[in-house]
């Protein structure tokens, strides 16, 4: 970034005041909640994390610096009617981390597609993208999540969405367009997990799920039930 485009330090010490002030607001604000889901200390919260935000970008525009604390993110609480159906969403970031072991497992469905089909002839070399096609085209993403090393991935993030339609949707009627951005106000619930998070508080997806046995890179791989 230019010099022109940075900004001043009397910008990055208002910045630091509004989090000073934002602060303050949220305690009182907890300090007066009358319930679990208050509204007022949902807008303290809201309002703490954009002033931490600026400050945060603000700084490391100005100074290179970034601040130690990281406010993950919310929704307001459902606020809405007794939802006759639901939409689960629920997005999954892997890194690939071991190409090689991926494309095995890739090659083993394939060799089982085969052999179910009487074909004895190989495919030949497949890359990571038609590797992964194949992959989560024979196993559910459950399994996948529960097993993603013995693919060679590695998690990221993840984030499941519960969120209330008004009546079930007709077959077909959301496919070309799955993954719009959902209303806030129909967000029943939502359960994230992240790195990010300094404290383990037990409730992230990752500790809902029970992980396969772990391959060492000289085992063999154990073949598929060609009954699958």
């Amino acid at each position: 970034m230019s010099d022109a485009a940075q900004p001043t330090a009397a910008e990055v010490r208002a910045a630091a005041e509004a989090v000073k002030t934002a602060l303050d607001r949220h305690l009182a604000a907890v300090e007066r909640r009358t319930g679990e889901d208050d509204p007022a200390v949902y807008e303290a919260f809201n309002e703490l994390a954009a002033a931490a935000e600026e400050y945060d970008e603000l700084l490391y525009d100005r100074y290179d610096e970034v601040t130690p604390f990281e406010i993950p993110g919310t929704v307001p609480p459902y606020a809405g009617p007794e939802p006759e159906a639901v939409s689960v969403l629920i997005r999954r970031d892997y890194t690939v981390a071991e190409p090689q072991r991926l494309l095995a497992q890739a090659q083993r469905v394939e060799a089982v597609e085969e052999d179910r089909n009487g074909d004895g002839d190989s495919a030949g070399s497949l890359g990571t993208a038609h590797a992964l096609d194949i992959v989560f085209g024979e196993f559910e993403a459950d399994e996948i999540a529960s097993r993603h090393k013995e693919f060679g991935l590695e998690e990221g993030d993840s984030t499941l969405w519960v969120t209330a339609l008004d009546a079930p949707a007709e077959p077909g009627e959301w496919l070309e367009a799955p993954f719009e951005q959902p209303d806030e106000d129909r967000v029943i619930c939502r359960f994230d997990a992240s790195t990010s998070f300094e404290e383990d508080d037990g409730d992230d997806l990752d500790d809902e799920l029970v992980p396969g046995p772990e391959l060492d890179d000289d085992e063999d791989l154990e073949p598929l039930d060609a009954d699958r």
